[in-house]
């Protein structure tokens, strides 16, 4: 439809140079006005009395010339474009405070959109147009002239109809496009029509055929009220202070206008425009980015970190938000070769991290250091282990290097000789060597006691040479041949396995990510590991919901014989939440002795021994604990009955033995009974005989929990996630995509050609995979050797990386200036070469000329945003800021000027009012088709049903071509004008 519609404009070009052969000019002077020299250009010399053939040579000469130039201003407009980005996407930091949370730091634009829209943005859009209305009145002496008032008023003539003509087809089958701030369009749309009327009033109504200081001061005063009121309508400061509001209550609890469009209310129910708009508009990008990760997600569920990372890198920056100097920037370069903007960058930074990577890996080659270290560092064994291996390993370093390091064990809380064989010695690692082990013995006793711990340490490292001289490697020069790693002590942790041990959570609190699928939680058993343990657990609601949150489970950890660790895992539910902060608990409840060994004479064996040395010890302790048991053994009788019926029926004949055993409780005779009731065969024997000591021993070996046995789960949000978020609205902040940081990389820009890929094409295959990097085509190596001296020309603007863009600001619409007033001579003089007036080549030529970037941005924009602001919005705000500046700016100079002079400033209202007059009608129409598109029938501005949008599409394109059509007859006096 692009070029369909290039096409359609062509031919209108054609079939004008045919009505100004058939027509007749209105005088005699008219057929000379435009053959005079140009502000900057010379005409060419001799212009009268040409032959037809010498017209036709110099029309189709000046005609490539005038394209050529098109071409270098679209150009140079991409580097204008790009500082405005760059200015209008400076950020400030805002501090958000949140009840029961940390005040958060968030970054939002200074601009505001609709602002930046209406002034810098429709300025690098409307440059030219603008420029060469102001150019014109200078060269010629601040006086009228057809060409830059006809210019702006065909361009917007081409820019409503045939633009929007074009976005209303390009949508894909099946969606719609339309208006997210309708107030915003509304006020722009009303001051594009006003400023038309306005400027056919001043032509034919206040004063005819003259522009007094007072009427362009007030055209240009108009442009600031536009800016102003297109704010106000953009945050909504009427309806949220004067005009009264109906609520009703959503789902989720908060307050929604009634009266307006997607209005909704804060939590507590006062009006959003209370909040900062920023911070408004940071929230709204911030949920539609994590809107298309989750899309992202449910597409590709077993995507790799890092392919999903650099996915949703591209897809965010293609589908994110961006303003209209992308689009503009965007359609300049893919049609000079320059590729595809995001495509570049991210492979730009991508090949930085891989030169990054590259370079760490030299680094580690250059590396010729053998390194000597432990692993691991840290050992934790059983008391009845016996004996262990400490591994000690070699990486790297030259070839043919003997190394030598000696060891030695350190007493920590634990004693050499009695919890452990100390060693000493040297380890020789020979040049095929990798690993070296010292076997250290653990000593087994049957005390108990805390978990204790000793160290070996690594001590002087020394390098054998071949000749068998040892020296030290740190003492040679240089980097070192050889050197320990840090730590270089192993920490050896003795768990007494003597006690059935204790059991609970490192920690009393721990944080989980939501995306981890399940949380592992850790238990440790510590102070013993003896015997089979069952630990029962569950878990209980905080802030986060079981099943909505995280799994409901309530079960039991199995600790076997010797084992000191176990897992406890539950699953996370991800609800892919920018911000969370939910919790949940994790209970465990008292462990039940479930079996302690396999044979029990070992504990009688044990005893006897301990009793032996406590008889050595004091014999008299002995005698006082004897008679402490006997007063206290009639207190204990129904206690004891009662455990005695937990652990045996009531006719068992051994009842009697048990029920003589003192200072146990009844919890403690019920796990007692379970330990009994897990023995093998031949436990009546062992049960019998144990004696009160052998039980007391007993119960200070049971199993207990620890100091931490109620956990809290936080559940966060994924870092990961968040993290790309983050980066993603960072990088849609286009001004990354389209800045440059230096001359180099400019200079590197305009001499690489690249793919320019098709608009319409997805980014992706049909399986859902990227597709391979396009290599560049023929017209992409055509497009770039045609524009490579202008790229080089252009390369010399400052990077936008200085003063904030703003050099490059003033520099580019300097060249934009200069290039201008070459183009307006040479139109001028090509009208006189083909017979065209300057009013006509205005409205055509010139007009699509300066269109034609502004065309293919808008197409983009049509198809990639969500909304059809960037399209249609902005055409209406740029037309009426090229009356405000182009027209008021050029005429205050030239009324100022003929007022100093004692003068008057003349404008023939003639062609000109007329055009105004056709374009004002017909541009009523449009916009009146565009309002009752929103209807439910199609749903929004563009899109829609085939059949209506492409009725749509033709009635827009009658509308210019009818405009066109009756400007070129009234400007030969074919039919009357004013």
């Amino acid at each position: 439809m692009t070029r369909l519609g290039c096409w359609l404009a062509v031919a209108s070009l054609v079939a004008l140079t045919g009505l100004a052969d058939a027509g007749s000019n209105c005088s005699a002077a008219d057929a000379t006005r435009n053959c005079i020299d140009g502000l900057v250009v010379p005409i060419w010399r001799p212009f009268l009395d040409l032959t037809t053939q010498d017209r036709v040579i110099r029309g189709v000469l000046y005609f490539f010339v005038i394209a050529y130039m098109f071409l270098g201003i679209s150009i140079v407009a991409d580097r204008f474009m790009s500082s405005i980005e760059v200015i209008t996407s400076m950020e400030r930091t805002i501090v958000v405070k949140r009840p029961g949370l940390d005040p958060m730091a968030v970054q939002v634009r200074i601009w505001n959109d609709t602002v930046s829209n209406l002034t810098l943005m429709a300025l690098g859009s409307s440059a030219p147009e603008i420029l060469l209305s102001i150019i014109e009145v200078i060269a010629r002496g601040f006086e009228a002239g057809d060409l830059g008032p006809n210019t702006i008023v065909g361009s917007a003539a081409f820019n409503l109809f045939m633009i929007i003509a074009i976005c209303v087809v390009v949508i894909p089958k099946g969606e719609i496009r339309r208006q997210k701030h309708l107030d915003v369009f509304c006020v722009t749309a009303t001051w594009s029509i006003f400023a038309y009327v306005w400027l056919y009033l001043i032509l034919a109504f206040f004063s005819p055929g003259e522009i007094e200081i007072w009427e362009g001061l007030l055209t240009f005063i108009f442009f600031p009220l536009t800016v102003g009121t297109a704010y106000m309508a953009d945050i909504k400061i009427i309806q949220n202070r004067f005009l009264p509001h109906r609520y009703r209550r959503g789902s989720h609890g908060q307050m929604i206008a009634t009266e307006a469009e997607e209005m909704k209310m804060l939590e507590n129910g006062s009006p959003q425009g209370a909040a900062d708009p920023a911070l408004k508009a940071f929230e709204e990008h911030r949920q539609e980015f994590i809107e298309l990760m989750r899309e992202i997600r449910k597409q590709n569920p077993h995507i790799t970190p890092t392919e999903l990372q650099k996915q949703a890198e591209y897809e965010m920056i293609s589908r994110g938000p961006k303003s209209r100097a992308f689009y503009r920037v965007q359609a300049t370069r893919r049609l000079i070769g320059g590729g595809d903007i995001v495509k570049k960058r991210i492979d730009k930074e991508h090949n930085k991290a891989l030169d990054a990577l590259v370079q760490s890996q030299e680094k580690q080659l250059r590396d010729n250091t053998c390194k000597i270290f432990l692993d691991p560092a840290h050992y934790t064994v059983l008391e009845s282990v016996g004996s262990f291996d400490v591994v000690v390993g070699r990486d790297g370093g030259p070839e043919g290097l003997t190394v030598m390091v000696d060891y030695f064990t350190e007493d920590g809380t634990a004693n050499a000789g009695s919890d452990y064989i100390p060693v000493k010695g040297t380890l020789t690692f020979y040049p095929e060597d990798k690993h070296q082990k010292v076997t250290i013995e653990v000593v087994d006793d049957d005390v108990f006691e805390e978990d204790e711990h000793f160290y070996l340490r690594l001590t002087n490292l020394r390098v054998r040479t071949k000749d068998g001289i040892i020296i030290d490697p740190t003492r040679i020069g240089g980097l070192p041949v050889a050197q320990l790693e840090m730590p270089n002590t192993a920490t050896i942790m003795i768990l007494d396995d003597d006690h059935a041990g204790v059991f609970g959570f490192d920690h009393d609190h721990f944080q989980v990510v939501e995306n981890c699928g399940h949380l592992s939680l850790q238990m440790k058993r510590h102070s013993g590991a003896r015997g089979k343990v069952v630990i029962p657990f569950r878990t209980v609601e905080g802030t986060a919901q079981a099943d909505k949150h995280f799994e409901m489970k309530e079960g039991e950890i199995v600790f076997e014989d010797n084992q000191t660790e176990a897992t406890i895992d539950i699953g996370i539910i991800d609800t892919e939440q920018y911000e969370r902060s939910d919790y949940f608990y994790i209970e465990l409840s008292p462990p039940i002795w479930a079996k302690k060994m396999n044979d029990l004479s070992r504990i009688q064996e044990r005893f006897q021994r301990r009793m032996e040395r406590k008889r050595g010890s004091s014999v008299a302790s002995e005698s006082k604990d004897s008679n402490t048991d006997t007063a206290l053994a009639p207190t204990d009788k129904s206690t004891r009955a009662a455990s005695v019926d937990l652990l045996q029926p009531s006719s068992d004949p051994r009842r009697s033995s048990q029920s003589n055993s003192p200072h146990l409780t009844s919890r403690f005779r019920n796990r007692l009974g379970s330990w009994i009731a897990g023995m093998k065969g031949g436990d009546d024997e062992v049960t019998t005989s144990l004696t009160p000591s052998q039980l007391e021993i007993a119960e200070m070996g049971k199993p207990r929990l620890g100091e931490f046995t109620k956990c809290q789960i936080t559940i966060r949000e994924s870092k990961e996630f968040q993290g790309i978020v983050d980066r993603m609205i960072k990088n849609a902040n286009t001004r990354i995509m389209l800045g440059t940081h230096s001359w180099r990389e400019q200079f590197m820009e305009a001499l690489v050609v690249s793919a320019g890929d098709d608009d319409d094409d997805d980014e992706e295959g049909d399986d859902g995979e990227d597709k391979e990097p396009e290599e560049p085509g023929c017209m992409d190596y055509f497009m770039h050797v045609l524009t490579v001296p202008w790229k080089l020309t252009f390369a010399t603007i400052p990077p936008t990386d200085y003063l904030g863009g703003w050099a490059t600001f003033v520099v580019a619409i300097f060249m934009i200036g200069v290039l201008t007033a070459v183009v307006g001579d040479l139109a001028s003089q090509f009208g006189c070469w083909v017979g065209l007036k300057d009013a006509v080549t205005a409205i055509s030529f010139v007009a699509l000329g300066t269109s034609v970037p502004d065309t293919f941005a808008s197409k983009v924009s049509a198809v990639q945003d969500k909304y059809a602001d960037n399209a249609v919005g902005n055409v209406t705000g740029s037309n009426a800021v090229n009356v405000f500046l182009g027209i008021g700016i050029a005429w205050s100079m030239a009324a100022i000027y003929h007022w100093n002079k004692g003068t008057k400033f003349l404008v023939d209202p003639g062609n000109l009012g007329f055009s105004v007059l056709i374009f004002c009608v017909e541009a009523l129409l449009c916009i009146a088709v565009l309002v009752l598109r929103r209807s439910k029938r199609v749903g929004g501005e563009l899109g829609g049903p085939p059949a209506l949008r492409w009725m749509t599409s033709m009635f827009f394109c009658s509308l210019w071509l009818m405009y066109l059509l009756l400007s070129a007859l009234e400007a030969y006096c074919i039919i009357p004008g004013f």
